[in-house]
C-alpha cells in the first residue's frame, strides 16, 4: 500500500478529495497536513531534527498553494530543495486561476498541476486518473 500526503488547509475540500479517492475505490494510505508547516514536519521532522532520512516517505505528494503558515510554493521550494525529497512526485491540486502560480509551481519542479474542478463527478474522475497515473503507473527514483 502507498502512502499519499495530501497537504490541505480548507476542510470541505480535504472531505471532497478523500471521498473522492474513496468513491473511486482508491486503497491508498492518506495522511492529511493542514498547512504548509505541519507538512514539512510530517516530510522532515523538527528544524533540528535528524537529517539522514526523511520523517514521511509518501509515494506522491497532493499540494494546495494556498496554506496558511508556509504557503505552497514554499513547500514545494523546500521539497526540492533538499536532496532526500527531490525527486518526490508533487502534484498541486488547487482552485487557483492565477498564471502566476501556475508557471511558479512549474518554475519551483511540481510534476503536475491540476486545477480543482467545481462539478463533484469531475473530481471523482480526476481522483481516479490521480491514483491510477501516479501510484500505479508512474515510477520514481528512490527518496535517499
Amino acid at each position: 500500500m502507498k502512502t499519499i500526503l495530501l497537504i490541505e488547509d480548507n476542510a470541505d475540500d480535504e472531505e471532497l478529495t478523500l471521498y473522492a479517492f474513496r468513491k473511486s475505490n482508491m486503497a491508498n494510505h492518506i495522511i492529511v497536513a493542514h498547512d504548509g508547516q505541519e507538512a514539512l514536519e510530517l516530510l522532515f521532522g523538527p528544524e533540528d531534527g535528524e537529517r539522514s532520512r526523511l520523517r514521511l516517505r509518501p509515494s506522491v505528494v497532493l499540494l494546495d498553494l494556498k496554506l496558511p503558515k508556509v504557503s505552497g510554493l514554499d513547500v514545494l521550494r523546500r521539497i526540492r530543495s533538499d536532496p532526500r525529497s527531490r525527486f518526490l512526485p508533487v502534484i498541486v491540486l488547487t482552485s487557483s486561476r492565477e498564471q502566476e502560480d501556475l508557471i511558479a509551481s512549474y518554475r519551483l519542479g511540481c510534476n503536475s498541476y491540476v486545477r480543482k474542478p467545481v462539478n463533484f463527478l469531475e473530481f471523482v474522475e480526476a481522483a481516479r486518473h490521480l491514483d491510477l497515473y501516479w501510484l500505479l503507473l508512474n515510477e520514481s527514483p528512490p527518496c535517499k
